[in-house]
């Protein structure tokens, strides 16, 4: 997938899920989803390269590193906890949704139980 494919697939993705919001606290150049005003996902243009940060694990992140070449350590985010997907022949949308549904998950299970939607 190319880059603005995937970007597009995260925003079908994301806006599908339950509470999400899409914002832009950074400026027009960079749209958010949060969930309860926590952020689970970026969609940005890095450099010419349209990329999407996604919240991780650390261990799975580290483990998508190896395992695809297009998959880096997050733009202008905490490298530990956030990834980035970059354009690449391994990614397909069955991946983004994957990864865009585990950073959701991530963020729900980290607030109040009575906030979580």
């Amino acid at each position: 997938m190319d880059g603005k494919q995937i970007q597009q697939a995260a925003i079908k993705i994301a806006a599908a899920l339950p509470a999400a919001e899409l914002c832009y606290p950074f400026g027009p150049e960079y749209e958010v989803f949060k969930v309860r005003g926590k952020m689970f996902a970026l969609l940005a243009q890095v450099r010419g390269e349209r990329i999407v940060n996604l919240k991780c694990r650390p261990q799975d992140g580290e483990l998508h590193r190896v395992i695809y070449d297009s998959i880096h350590a997050a733009y202008h985010m905490n490298k530990r906890h956030w990834i980035s997907i970059c354009a690449g022949e391994q990614i397909t949308e069955g991946l983004v949704r994957q990864l865009v549904e585990e950073s959701y998950d991530l963020v729900v299970a980290g607030l109040p139980k009575k906030r979580r939607p």
